[in-house]
């Protein structure tokens, strides 16, 4: 089912482009959409919903790919309209935080994008999606550092370090809390 989800995500975004001059508009309504209908047509707003958020969120990036727009460019709208779609639909938005920003990276990763860049734009996107939506922000750069850490880290490599490194350096995130997240995720895996 999640791989129907990507195509289906995909597709729908591509869909959605053509002809408009706004991109970015029509992908995050189209994943707000796509979020909403996972949402209501499996009834699932627990565990099994939540996946789908990553999955949603993979196939907005790869159509955003389709039409021209670098992950990077696509991963803050994207993540920040998941989480907002969540939202709306009642779902655990802190947990829906890390499966959007898990899926972005994972998905530019798989592409050969720049998975640094895409991290800091989901974060930054989960960051502002949760002050939005008045989430706890701290709570969602939690969430979002770790998804962003735990893709990266089933990436391999260094691209653990390079996220880690680039979170850390970006003056659009707040340091205090992406240290503290980083130090969190860091404690809880050892």
């Amino acid at each position: 089912m999640l791989k129907e989800i990507v195509t289906e995500t995909t597709n729908a975004v591509v869909a959605a482009v053509n002809g408009v001059d706004d991109i970015m508009s029509a992908v995050t309504g189209t994943v707000k959409h796509q979020i909403v209908n996972v949402f209501k047509g499996t009834g699932e707003v627990g565990a099994a919903g939540i996946e789908s958020v990553s999955s949603i969120v993979s196939g907005a990036i790869k159509g955003a790919g389709q039409v021209g727009t670098s992950a990077t460019d696509a991963a803050q709208q994207v993540v920040s309209s998941a989480i907002v779609g969540v939202s709306q639909v009642g779902g655990d938005v802190i947990a829906a935080t890390h499966e959007a920003v898990h899926g972005a990276v994972t998905t530019t990763a798989e592409a050969g994008g720049d998975v640094a860049g895409t991290a800091v734009a989901a974060v930054k996107g989960a960051i502002t999606a949760a002050g939005e939506i008045g989430t706890d922000t701290s709570e969602a750069a939690k969430a979002a550092v770790g998804g962003a850490l735990d893709a990266a880290t089933g990436v391999g490599g260094d691209a653990a370090e390079t996220v880690r490194s680039a979170l850390l350096a970006s003056v659009a995130l707040p340091r205090d809390i992406i240290e503290a997240a980083i130090k969190g995720h860091d404690e809880k895996k050892n």
